[in-house]
């Protein structure tokens, strides 16, 4: 059998950024270490850390933990949070992936200039809630679909400051970005989707359209990964969102000739080589 692994799977730079920081915080660590949520969106890294003494903080209970370092997650938090944490004695440690960061800066500077500011992406999401919390005021929408697209309405004066969570499928925010403008509405467009998430994306339907099966590895919380899943689906019927090698049989790849993988950018490089080594056997 064929098996052809994406050379954009597993970690992203902001990920790996971020588990490389949790790492260097472990080593040097003298008081008590957090992290803000869960440091990335997989749970075999998070199990990892806390066997090394890493406590993941519950983020409705934050008064409730003893004076430490606090590493932000890569999604990375609203301004009120990090100054809440500060406000409570804790050393904070900043592991937001820079595109994020680029995003909060972004918001903050348009809203103060009175734009307002629409966000396309999932409100739920972490990454949202953050990029939420750095807006200036509360001339702002979240988006996540065509039918919110097309529902969207404000005063027509208002300038629109249009940026997107870095996962968000290109093609679909390009398409909502187009019913927003034939709105009428005076349109400024920020394309945050990060590089490495278009080019995953792109990779993972070009492999999906030519091979029998698909394999997507990641958290099934991942943003990121739910997008390559239905990405790859629209190319290739037979492909399964797994996380971890133990969730298929090779009997399930039996009368399969060619299979493609590819991973979310929170995916660990020891799952996915356990996965093509499953494969190929």
């Amino acid at each position: 059998m064929e098996v052809i692994l994406a050379k954009s799977a597993g970690f992203c730079f902001g990920v790996q950024r971020a588990v490389d920081v949790v790492n260097q915080q472990i080593e040097e660590a003298t008081h008590p270490l957090y992290t803000f949520g869960p440091i990335i969106h997989n749970e075999e890294v998070v199990k990892e850390f806390e066997s090394r003494g890493v406590t993941v903080m519950d983020e409705n209970k934050i008064d409730s933990y003893e004076p430490g370092t606090v590493i932000i997650r890569s999604h990375g938090v609203t301004k009120a949070v990090e100054e809440k944490l500060k406000a409570l004695g804790h050393n904070v440690c900043d592991a937001t992936c820079p595109f994020v960061k680029k995003i909060h800066r972004a918001v903050e500077e348009h809203s103060k200039a009175n734009e307002y500011i629409l966000i396309i992406g999932n409100p739920d999401h972490p990454e949202v809630k953050g990029i939420v919390g750095w807006i200036e005021g509360e001339n702002y929408s979240v988006i996540p679909d065509e039918a919110a697209a097309l529902d969207f309405s404000v005063n027509l004066d208002l300038t629109i400051c249009i940026v997107s969570q870095t996962t968000y499928n290109h093609n679909k925010f390009q398409e909502l970005v187009e019913i927003i403008k034939q709105k009428g509405y005076h349109v400024i467009v920020l394309n945050t989707i990060c590089d490495a998430t278009n080019k995953r994306q792109v990779e993972a339907a070009e492999i999906a359209s030519r091979v029998d099966a698909m394999l997507v590895i990641g958290s099934k919380n991942s943003s990121n990964t739910q997008k390559l899943y239905e990405i790859c689906k629209t190319k290739c019927n037979d492909t399964y969102y797994i996380q971890t090698a133990g969730d298929f049989t090779q009997s399930d790849l039996s009368s399969i000739e060619s299979v493609g993988i590819t991973a979310g950018a929170s995916t660990p490089n020891n799952i996915i080589e356990e996965v093509q080594k499953k494969c190929q056997k």
